[in-house]
């Protein structure tokens, strides 16, 4: 039906738009914990920051994967007729969801893992001995008495922008498969409507 339809537009547009917003604040989330801190903290021999740097660059992965699937569901909820538009908004909103559920595994460990070690890793590129003197030092790259709560604070709204990605796409994903299941649905009832029965030939 037409009503059900356009009903499926306008949520597929909405959906489309928080998705697209929600990707952008985690991409930024996501280079603002690189740029300020894992930059400097990354070492390969170390599990901890290696860690934290596979989880990051997962975030922002699945952040691009997330906008990319705003802009198709965007671009779907103006015309829906487009069979190839729909698998390839079904099969970003799948991928999407998947990266995002990995990210949140990830950054959940690395919030346990910092809190778990008080913050060793993140404090390792700072040589001097009293923390409480490192802003005024030049032994340090960054201040080391703020860098402990930014950090966590940022993967906390990485891991919640995380979770409202996983809920959207899932939401996008079951939209995109309830507009298959419609076509295929309407595509078999007009064929019962315009092919004619046996007795129609006498």
């Amino acid at each position: 039906p037409c009503l059900r339809l356009h009903s499926h537009q306008r949520v597929l547009m909405k959906t489309g738009l928080i998705l697209l917003i929600i990707g952008h604040l985690n991409f930024i989330t996501g280079a603002l914990v690189h740029g300020t801190v894992l930059r400097f903290v990354v070492d390969p021999r170390d599990a901890i920051s290696l860690q934290y740097a596979v989880a990051n660059a997962a975030s922002v992965i699945s952040a691009l994967l997330t906008i990319s699937c705003g802009i198709a569901a965007l671009v779907l909820s103006r015309c829906l007729a487009p069979a190839t538009l729909k698998w390839a908004v079904f099969a970003l909103s799948a991928s999407s969801s998947l990266g995002c559920l990995s990210c949140l595994l990830g950054l959940a460990v690395s919030i346990g893992l910092t809190l778990g070690s008080q913050g060793r890793a993140l404090l390792a590129p700072c040589t001097i001995a009293d923390v409480a003197l490192a802003p005024v030092s030049r032994e340090c790259p960054f201040d080391p008495t703020r860098v402990y709560s930014s950090t966590l604070s940022l993967w906390a709204i990485s891991l919640l922008l995380d979770l409202m990605e996983i809920i959207f796409g899932i939401r996008c994903l079951l939209l995109t498969l309830d507009l298959l299941r419609l076509r295929c649905c309407c595509g078999r009832a007009h064929r019962r409507k315009v092919t004619p029965g046996p007795w129609a030939q006498h």
